[in-house]
């Protein structure tokens, strides 16, 4: 008895697709199992390559022969690129053909891989050649790719309990920090500065009125002695105007002088109490507005700036364009001059720097203004520097991956997607605010103020060091 010869790769696909041939024919009748092996040992009986159909070594997606061919738990094979185009537009770990999910991380499957390279070298070969040459498949081949090992790193530290258990003491201790940090404000650290901004200025105390007065600034301490001799409570600071100020007991004969305090004297009586000094006493007045803005600067400033434009010009948009973008001042400029300059309209020159921040630099806005407020907020507004130096660096890499991947007929769509988002987002926070209690704005609150910075470097790093992974 002879012995067979080893079966090639090649021999075992023929044999493979001529027994196929073989279930489709009834040979009961006129061939024996006999005969059957015969012929299925017969070198003259095997299919030709040209017998072969591409169709069977085609991807579903490109309908070309399979480079790299990938199979899926559904059974279906694409090619590497194709599937991988198919997940970063879809962001979906599901088969393009029949929609089933798959579980893992999509393999090569090596043996088909050798059958078509084999089969179709040529085509193979010019194929991957293409495949090379295309930048833009080439970077959708390593995200998939650096999608597939943050995958495999995940799932390993799922395995890790020492890496579980300091996650969970993290999470533990930020929220313990959290409770401490809301229960000192809410306990009434803040509520020393409360009486004058929520009490109506007609029921003001003459020592009020003269508490009032000291804050406008270190020139005020002039004329603290004739409003304590006159006894001024808050009816008679209503009755006050130009005259009676220029006029004895008061006497304020300095023009600046007497302007900055008929300017601060108006917007007592337009907001009918004493106007915010600081964050904490305008988020006392403004609890709403201004967690609103604390997460719509963050997510969207070019559009909170404008709606303060629109909405809220003279209380809040105008003094943050002054100190962001403040006037020219002349060397010896007083500083009941400059609190006067903050009341008045700016100048072109503020608006054209204004503008050029506004649409290159808008977190620098921020910070700005937090820069202004350190003698008064001296970690609160380090916070908020370093958050919007933050959001610039994500904000940068955002707008590359703009450049980079999307084409400019899609801009105006993601756009308008962004608008959309912003707006039913502020729409149902005005929906909901009514019926939100006050501790859990107080926790939104500081979570976005102290333990934002903390997440957004987390971001900034993934950002930097895996660009090519991220979602638009």
């Amino acid at each position: 008895m002879t012995r067979a010869r080893p079966l090639s790769d090649l021999d075992m696909l023929h044999q493979m697709e001529w027994h196929s041939f073989e279930d489709d024919v009834d040979v009961s009748a006129d061939v024996s199992a006999d005969d059957r092996l015969h012929l299925s040992d017969s070198p003259g009986s095997k299919p030709s390559p040209s017998d072969i159909s591409e169709h069977e070594f085609s991807c579903h997606c490109c309908y070309d022969i399979l480079v790299n061919p990938t199979t899926l738990t559904c059974g279906h094979n694409f090619c590497r690129h194709c599937l991988a185009g198919w997940w970063e537009s879809s962001r979906k770990n599901e088969c393009p053909e029949c929609r089933e999910k798959w579980a893992g991380f999509p393999k090569i499957n090596i043996l088909l891989r050798d059958a078509t390279e084999k089969l179709f070298s040529d085509v193979v070969q010019r194929r991957r050649e293409e495949i090379d040459a295309n930048a833009n498949t080439s970077r959708t081949l390593l995200a998939f790719q650096r999608y597939g090992d943050n995958l495999g790193r995940s799932t390993t530290n799922k395995h890790k309990g020492a890496g579980v258990f300091f996650s969970g003491v993290l999470t533990a201790l930020c929220f313990v920090a959290l409770m401490v940090l809301v229960f000192h404000w809410g306990s009434g650290a803040v509520e020393q500065h409360d009486l004058l901004i929520s009490k109506p200025v007609s029921h003001w105390a003459p020592e009020e009125v003269v508490s009032w007065l000291e804050h406008l600034g270190p020139w005020a301490q002039l004329y603290r002695e004739p409003f304590q001799q006159e006894s001024v409570n808050g009816r008679l600071l209503l009755m006050l105007g130009e005259e009676e100020l220029l006029k004895p007991p008061f006497s304020i004969e300095n023009p600046a002088h007497r302007r900055a305090v008929l300017a601060e004297l108006n917007r007592v009586k337009t907001l009918g109490v004493k106007p915010p000094q600081n964050l904490w006493e305008y988020k006392a007045i403004n609890a709403g507005k201004s967690l609103f803005l604390l997460y719509a600067l963050k997510r969207s400033p070019r559009l909170t700036l404008f709606y303060l434009y629109l909405f809220d010009y003279s209380e809040t948009f105008l003094p943050s364009l002054h100190t962001c973008c403040p006037a020219i001042s002349h060397i010896g400029q007083s500083m009941e001059t400059s609190f006067l300059d903050a009341q008045l309209e700016p100048s072109w020159q503020q608006w054209a720097e204004f503008l050029v921040k506004y649409l290159l630099l808008p977190y620098q806005l921020i910070a700005e203004f937090a820069w202004d407020w350190l003698a008064v907020h001296y970690w609160t507004s380090r916070f908020i520097i370093v958050n919007a130096m933050l959001l610039s660096v994500l904000e940068g890499c955002l707008l590359w991956r703009l450049l980079t991947r999307v084409t400019i007929r899609s801009l105006p769509r993601k756009m308008w997607n962004h608008l959309w988002k912003m707006l039913s987002q502020g729409f149902a926070f005005a929906l909901m605010w009514p019926f939100v209690p006050q501790f859990v704005c107080n926790c939104l609150f500081y979570w976005a103020l102290y333990f934002s910075p903390i997440i957004n470097i987390d971001l900034v790093v993934q950002q930097l060091m895996h660009p090519e992974t991220q979602a638009l």
